[in-house]
C-alpha cells in the first residue's frame, strides 16, 4: 500500500529541483537565467547572484559600460534594491527541500510528517509566489528599458518559467499534502502484530 504522502512528496520535489536550478543562474551556469540582453557582439545573462561576468554576489547593479548605456532608472536604488530580493530564490528552495524531508517522513507512514511537510510546502508557495512576482516586475522593467534603448535586446530568460513552474508544483504539493493529511496510516504496533 502506498503511503498518502507520495503525491505530496513528488510535487514538493520537482518544486525544489526547479528552484535550485533558477538558483544556480547565471554567473554561475549560464544556460540558465532570468534575463537574456543581446548586446550586439555578446550575450549578457543575469540570475539570482549576478549576471555574464560579473562576481557571484547579492544584490548587483545593471552594468552601463556593458550594455553600452548609462541609464539611471535601471540603476536607481529600488531597481537595485529588488536585486537583492532575489535571495529569496534560495530561501524558497530551501523550505520546498525541508517539505521533501518531511515528505519523505510521512511516505515511511507517519502523518506528523505529512502534517509538516504541507506546512513548509505552504511556506515555500508563499515566498515562491512573492519571489515570481518580484521576478516579473525587476526583469520586465529591465527589459522594457533596455529594449527601449537602441543597440541592445532584452528577452525574458528561461529562469522565470522554472520558477513559475516551481510555484505550481509546490501548490500541487500542498494541496496534495493536505489531503494525504486525511489518508489511512498504519498503526505501527497493529502492523507488528498481523506478522
Amino acid at each position: 500500500m502506498a503511503s498518502p504522502a507520495l503525491p505530496g512528496l513528488f510535487f514538493c520535489f520537482a518544486a525544489c529541483v526547479l528552484l535550485v536550478f533558477a538558483c544556480v543562474s547565471a554567473p554561475t551556469w549560464e544556460k540558465i537565467s532570468f534575463m537574456n540582453v543581446d548586446t550586439g557582439g555578446s550575450t549578457l545573462h543575469f540570475g539570482v547572484f549576478g549576471y555574464t561576468g560579473s562576481g557571484t554576489h547579492v544584490g548587483y547593479r545593471f552594468p552601463p559600460s556593458l550594455l553600452g548605456f548609462e541609464d539611471t532608472r535601471l540603476n536607481s536604488g529600488v531597481i537595485h534594491n529588488l536585486t537583492f530580493v532575489l535571495i529569496l530564490h534560495p530561501i524558497a528552495a530551501g523550505l520546498a527541500g525541508l517539505a521533501v524531508i518531511f515528505g519523505l517522513c510521512g511516505a515511511a507512514y507517519s502523518r506528523i510528517g505529512t502534517i509538516f511537510m504541507s506546512i513548509s510546502a505552504a511556506l515555500a508557495t508563499l515566498v515562491t509566489l512573492v519571489v515570481w512576482v518580484i521576478d516579473m516586475v525587476l526583469w520586465g522593467l529591465a527589459r522594457n528599458r533596455i529594449n527601449g534603448h537602441t543597440g541592445a535586446h532584452a528577452t525574458y530568460g528561461n529562469a522565470n518559467w522554472l520558477v513559475l513552474g516551481a510555484l505550481v508544483s509546490l501548490f500541487i504539493g500542498f494541496c496534495a499534502g493536505t489531503v494525504g493529511i486525511c489518508g489511512r496510516y498504519r498503526n505501527r504496533r497493529t502492523a507488528a502484530n498481523t506478522y
